[in-house]
């Protein structure tokens, strides 16, 4: 069943019980469990950054309430990698060109201190390690390219080929550990006989799209199939050399892939 498109959710289930978003300084009107009128805030880049202009191109058809908290984007240094896990985020459109289309309220922030508490939650499209000042008193979702806690840090999905685990994506808690909070749902990327790195890369890039532009629909509908799976330390990026020995050995590996889910089922 898949996510329709809908209002945010007031709950989560979680180890603990039910989770009620509440405001101390805003009361929250609920509708058949539903959350109206409250606001979603979305943390990204203020630069062009192709996930942002595809999340946010989603979220405007459910006729949410969004505002837009645009953060400084650093140049990182010019990489070469062998395998690119995802599209290229300089052909998106930049925030500000897409706040003003969608007419969506935009806050260019000098850092993460100047995103208030506002919201009823938040939504992470584009940042780096956000602070602890930033993150304390709100509920902030982001979504992992890795399945947590297996797999943790940077190049998730090469490290998760080149250690043979379970490929999926995550939407979770931020909470001041490295991908470490609180999970909502998990969807494993299914790989096809069929595939290439560059098909397998798509498809699992797609599948984070989906759940953040269906954030609120996970929220109500959580689902982890992997729970207690082992946890993992994080991971830098990748190097070069293990590149390689992906590149060399993915053909055989999706010959003899079994989807874990699928896997288990038989």
């Amino acid at each position: 069943m898949g996510p329709p498109a809908s209002k945010i959710a007031t709950s989560i289930r979680s180890k603990s019980g039910l989770h009620v978003f509440k405001d101390s300084q805003r009361k929250i009107v609920t509708l058949k469990g539903q959350l109206v009128n409250e606001t979603i805030g979305i943390i990204t880049y203020d630069t062009n950054h192709l996930k942002t202009e595809q999340v946010l191109h989603n979220l405007a058809t459910q006729h949410l309430d969004l505002q837009i908290f645009a953060l400084p984007f650093q140049q990182r240094k010019p990489r070469s990698p062998l395998i690119n896990h995802r599209p290229a985020q300089s052909l998106g459109a930049d925030a500000r060109s897409i706040a003003r289309t969608l007419k969506i309220p935009i806050k260019q922030c000098q850092s993460d201190h100047d995103i208030d508490s506002g919201c009823a939650i938040y939504v992470v499209l584009g940042a780096g390690l956000l602070s602890d000042k930033c993150v304390s008193g709100k509920k902030i979702l982001n979504c992992h390219p890795g399945i947590i806690p297996s797999s943790r840090g940077l190049d998730s999905f090469k490290w998760a080929l080149y250690e043979n685990r379970p490929l999926g994506n995550t939407l979770h808690f931020i909470d001041e550990k490295v991908d470490a909070g609180e999970v909502v749902t998990v969807i494993e990327t299914p790989i096809y006989s069929s595939d290439s790195l560059e098909s397998l890369a798509r498809r699992h890039y797609e599948i984070e799209i989906g759940m953040l532009s269906n954030f609120d629909w996970h929220l109500s509908n959580p689902q982890n199939p992997f729970e207690g799976i082992a946890i993992g330390e994080p991971h830098m990026r990748i190097p070069k050399a293990l590149e390689k020995e992906i590149i060399e050995r993915f053909p055989k590996m999706v010959q003899s892939s079994k989807n874990y889910l699928t896997s288990t089922k038989s």
